[in-house]
């Protein structure tokens, strides 16, 4: 029968009554066939697909009221998984007869509960009958065992009716190869609250409770837990394994960690451990994605956007942003003058702007490179405004990581993917050598969202962290890892807190609107952070203290409420390559004993310093274009030894460079704008009071504290571009005082009025 004798409609009409095994007979017709078929999937296919009780919404926990892409492939993925624990079962089912005739035997179905005429009274019972890869049907009711039951042969648990209808209150113990439970509610037995365990066979569950109780899973045993709710305190414990699968899960309410993984994953080829695997890459990973919130970046959402667009939505935002204060010619090679307007270094209107500034404020600059004489000087290159660079995608950044792009394409240990936890005590945790790999999860409502310590990697991708009440990804104990894309923001504490020897690699994350610091490195804490957008935090996007010592490049941090970047407390680490704009107080802090190296960074339109020096504070600065901030280009304190090597510092709306003493700064500095601000920073800056107390003891070791790249006992100003700030170089010291620690070689300092 050709399909076109019909209308469409009509044929769609007639396919719409047609079960699943009818459906798939007559794609196998023709295209034409297949083509009308799969025009189905809002309709038969969905009605499918939500019309077998032991399958949930294919979104849930996260977007149960979104559709997926394709119900008829949400199906088929449905139906794949659900069959992983019988994939070890073809030549168990063989028969005895000669090998051409082999055929498999018929599994059998045993009815447990209140059945007229026949079944099993209780679950003990029937599974004592039950043979290998048996099915056992629980009608509804409550079924408890007084003791352990011990699982011995592969046999598959399913609950009839609705989710809730059968509830179990029974310890499992497995020693058979395999084994299935679905559409159960678990509830601890009266002498254990482990409801389930297995250390040596592969477990499958889809869709059932937890309620009140643990799941232990031991390798060289694997687990696969699809669609399951793990609530009122339950959780999910993983020692030595080494793959186990959490798909679609919810965790809440508890009083400890929702999942642990703990110990290396033991070395395993069995059959269960490549299924899991191939199926890992094979499921689709959803983003965390919305579309019911915008915020001020351009109508996009830092919180529900599409992780993937994240870099092209920086990208646009800023070049927007760029083109809409144009200047009046393009610092390229070759440029004979550059023209700046003085209102594009103007974020905003202020009536207390000094008298000077007014009576320019409509002028424009034409600086010729012969008329101001920096034809001497051939280092260092002349700043190109132009443009923003760019944020790197993962994919570039892991490219050129090797050790980044390994850990981004390993699959071990345990895996949680597209899972909810929320309104509990903690998310995951893991400890002695442990390996997880979190894809597309949301955390939320958490003391903290992962924890990881104790030489444990971790490989974070596309997840949401948020409303923690302490800090959201937590790394200590020489912990590893990569966290890549994830959107971090509105935690109590940092984003990611990185301390005593922990190195991850940080890229590509949103970590924004938190209420302190986006990441915080300290007790020698290292780590490389990379192409990262921190933003809108209270305190500083990257706060470095305690000897904390890690690489931050290539990020884009903006509009915090502190400074961008904050090295304190005897904390280092190598700061290359940022854009570090538009924060409330200094782009770049550097105070008591911080010895950063600060090197060709874009630190402009800050509200108050480009860079801030304050008591103790050390460090190389060079390299890097200071220019359009509303306070001074470089603020430096006489009790510190800063080097200051081949910056631009160019239109700043106060002084280019300004030296101060502790004496002065009411005077001087506290009546100029941003003066208020450098003075808490003195004195309290970012908290630390309330800060030291809880990290004092991550002090790891003294004798490094105070060690430095090589001795500096005088302060440095060489080779640098000061011009056309609010007045070039300001000092309130004497002169005696300034020959002794400071030095300033105005020969190699082009300073132009």
């Amino acid at each position: 029968m050709e399909a076109s004798s019909l209308p469409a409609e009509l044929w769609r009409l007639i396919l719409a009554y047609l079960p699943l095994a009818d459906l798939g007979r007559c794609c196998l017709v023709c295209h034409a066939w297949r083509e009308l078929v799969l025009s189905l999937d809002s309709t038969r296919w969905r009605q499918l697909c939500l019309g077998y009780p032991e399958w949930r919404h294919p979104n849930w926990p996260r977007r149960p009221h979104q559709a997926p892409p394709s119900w008829r492939e949400a199906l088929r993925q449905q139906a794949l998984a659900s069959r992983t624990w019988t994939q070890n079962g073809a030549e168990l089912h063989s028969s005895t007869c000669l090998h051409l005739f082999r055929r498999r035997k018929d599994r059998k179905v045993w009815h447990v509960g209140s059945v007229p005429g026949h079944g099993y009274e209780t679950l003990r019972g029937a599974l004592a009958t039950a043979g290998p890869y048996d099915r056992l049907l629980l009608h509804p009711g409550i079924y408890e065992e007084q003791a352990e039951v011990t699982l011995k042969v592969p046999v598959e648990i399913v609950g009839m009716g609705k989710l809730g209808d059968v509830a179990l209150l029974v310890s499992f113990d497995q020693q058979c190869p395999t084994a299935r439970l679905c559409n159960l509610v678990l509830m601890p037995a009266w002498f254990s609250p482990v409801v389930y365990k297995t250390s040596s066979g592969h477990v499958q569950l889809d869709n059932c409770n937890f309620e009140g109780c643990q799941l232990h899973v031991r390798g060289p045993g694997t687990c696969q837990a699809r669609f399951c709710s793990f609530a009122q305190g339950s959780s999910a414990h993983f020692l030595g394994v080494a793959i186990s699968l959490m798909d679609s899960c919810e965790f809440s309410g508890g009083d400890s960690a929702s999942v642990t993984v703990e110990g290396p994953p033991v070395s395993e080829r069995s059959w269960a451990c490549k299924h899991l695997a191939a199926l890992a890459k094979m499921l689709p990973v959803s983003t965390v994605s919305g579309q019911d919130a915008k915020d001020n970046l351009g109508g996009v959402s830092p919180r529900d956007s599409d992780l993937e667009d994240w870099t092209k939505q920086d990208m646009d935002w800023e070049t927007g942003w760029t083109k809409s204060k144009p200047f009046n010619g393009d610092l390229l090679s070759g440029q004979e003058g550059t023209v700046i307007e003085e209102d594009s270094m103007d974020m905003s209107s202020d009536s207390g702007d000094e008298e000077k500034v007014e009576n320019r404020s409509n002028i424009s600059y034409t600086l010729p490179y012969e008329h101001h004489g920096l034809a001497h000087l051939s280092e260092p290159r002349k700043p190109d405004f132009s443009m923003f660079p760019v944020l790197l995608s993962l994919s570039a950044e892991l490219q050129r990581d090797a050790e980044a792009q390994e850990l981004a394409n390993s699959v071990q240990g345990c895996l949680l993917r597209n899972c909810l936890l929320h309104d509990g005590k903690g998310g995951v945790h893991l400890c002695n050598h442990a390996q997880a790999r979190l894809e597309a999860n949301v955390f939320r409502g958490l003391n903290y969202a992962v924890r990881c310590i104790q030489y444990a990697k971790i490989v974070m991708l596309r997840n949401e962290v948020s409303g923690c009440r302490a800090s959201g990804v937590f790394l200590r104990l020489s912990a590893q890892g990569l966290i890549a894309e994830n959107n971090i923001h509105s935690n109590g504490e940092a984003g990611l807190d990185i301390r005593k020897g922990a190195n991850p690699v940080i890229l590509c994350n949103r970590i924004h609107s938190g209420l302190r610091s986006g990441i915080v490195v300290l007790g020698n804490g290292k780590g490389s952070i990379r192409s990262n957008q921190i933003y809108s935090n209270k305190e500083a996007g990257v706060y470095i203290l305690f000897n904390g010592n890690p690489v931050v490049s290539g990020n884009h941090i903006f509009q915090g409420l502190a400074a961008g970047i904050a090295v304190n407390e005897n904390g280092r680490g190598l700061i290359t390559g940022n854009v570090i704009r538009q924060n409330q107080w200094g782009g770049v802090d550097i105070r008591r004993g911080g010895d950063p190296i600060l090197r060709n960074n874009l630190i402009c339109h800050g509200y108050s310093d480009g860079v801030v020096v304050g008591e103790r504070g050390r460090g190389l600065i060079e390299g890097n274009h200071i220019y359009g901030n509303r306070g001074c280009g470089v603020w430096v304190m006489l009790s510190s030894l800063p080097q200051l090597i081949g910056n631009y510092i160019t239109h700043n709306r106060m002084y280019g460079l300004a030296v101060f003493c502790r004496k002065d700064l009411t005077g001087s500095a506290g009546s100029e704008r941003g003066g208020g601000e450098r003075e808490r920073g003195g004195q309290e800056n970012f908290h630390e009071e309330g800060e030291l107390l809880a990290w004092e003891s991550d002090m790891d070791s003294e004798d490094e504290r105070f060690s430095t790249r090589r001795p500096i006992t005088v302060a440095l100003v060489e080779n640098n571009c000061i011009s056309q700030n609010g007045d070039i170089l300001q000092t309130t010291v004497l002169k005696p005082l300034m020959s002794d620690s400071l030095a300033v070689e105005n020969e190699k300092n082009a300073k132009l009025n």
